[in-house]
């Protein structure tokens, strides 16, 4: 298998670059696309970082969180002893503070982590962060916080004031302390927009869009990678820049075979998400109550797709909702569009209107 080296972000680089190189006050928001290259552009940002940064980097995705202890734990890294080993165990913050690497989540000890979880509360958790991140800045270094996959902590039964207590605290690293740069990193733009108003954060956080390539950086990608001028439209025409998509193209060997292959399959799938609705009443919760989902409302919706890739929304409906969770279509609560999450869906989209 090839390996699939970074691509082209100078864009989304300089910009979160210049957002570390000034003083941490406001929480930023990293979001896009399904597999637009979120996380492979803050991996990229990590192994550039100079020394004079320690990153604090959480990917949700890998965590089973079902309740606010399982979500507090997910934040740290347990410092272990290995059998027979001699290492010392380290039992000050200026000591974890000295094991803390990059691409790893917060580092403590058993006796600091007793005290974290004492009374349940998440003050504990967050006296401790500070404290933590405060012998970073004594050692000269700025920290830098990272969640991945923040949507996840909706799977939480404590949702909404979780999201207030965790959203003011990086507002006090921010906005109040300016001590750590914070980063929330999701693909799902409506659970941003949730967070956006429980948190109350007008004015306290700013908002990274990482989209798939435009045409430009698609062919130049393609290039790299030999691909002959009929590969490359047929690359673009069905995959657009998503890069996930791109990446499976240039590990296969007839790629316009491949790319027919991967349409069949996208439009089975989502098929199957929108007819159910024909034969199940499906609820979904929306503003706080269960909402049955109309199949007329939901193909109103995607007729819009017929003759546009995009278009402009009033308001966020239940079945807007209920797309957007499938990754059938992206929400962009920023720019206030819609749009499939790719070339693919979009394309998966007409065939199905075709047969509605």
């Amino acid at each position: 298998m090839k390996r699939i080296a970074f691509h082209d972000r100078e864009r989304e680089i300089k910009e979160i670059q210049a957002i570390l190189d000034a003083e941490p006050s406001l929480i930023t928001f990293v979001y896009g696309p399904i597999n637009s290259g979120k996380t492979a552009l803050i991996h990229h940002l990590i192994e550039q970082l100079p020394e004079e940064y320690t990153v604090f980097y959480i990917n949700l995705r890998t965590k089973f969180l079902s309740s606010y202890d399982d979500f507090i734990e997910s934040l740290f890294e347990m410092e272990m002893e290995t059998d027979g080993a001699k290492r010392k165990r380290k039992e000050t913050l200026a000591e974890l503070v000295s094991s803390a690497t990059k691409v790893a989540g917060i580092p403590i000890n058993k006796e600091f982590l007793d005290y974290v979880f004492k009374d349940n509360k998440p003050k504990n958790a967050f006296s401790y962060i500070i404290k933590l991140f405060e012998e970073v800045k004594a050692t000269g270094k700025q920290p830098v916080l990272i969640l991945d996959e923040l949507q996840k902590i909706g799977d939480v039964n404590v949702n909404g004031s979780l999201i207030y207590e965790l959203f003011n605290f990086f507002i006090d690293l921010t906005k109040e302390l300016h001590l750590c740069h914070v980063f929330a990193v999701s693909s799902d733009s409506l659970f941003i927009e949730q967070v956006y108003s429980e948190a109350m954060l007008q004015g306290r956080s700013r908002h990274l869009l990482v989209d798939d390539f435009n045409e430009v950086t698609t062919m130049d990608f393609l290039d790299s990678y030999n691909f002959s001028d009929k590969e490359k439209t047929v690359a673009w025409e069905y995959c657009g820049g998503n890069p996930i998509y791109l990446v499976e193209l240039v590990n296969c060997e007839n790629r316009e075979e491949k790319v027919k292959e991967m349409l069949v399959l996208r439009t089975g799938e989502i098929n199957q998400r929108i007819k159910v609705l024909k034969i199940v009443n499906k609820k979904i919760l929306f503003e706080d109550e269960e909402i049955e989902l109309k199949y007329e409302n939901i193909t109103r919706i995607l007729n819009e797709f017929s003759d546009e890739e995009s278009y402009a929304y009033e308001i966020i409906t239940p079945e807007i909702t209920y797309l957007a969770r499938e990754n059938i279509l992206f929400v962009d609560s920023v720019r206030r569009t819609i749009k499939p999450q790719s070339r693919m869906n979009l394309l998966a989209i007409r065939e199905l209107i075709e047969d509605m």
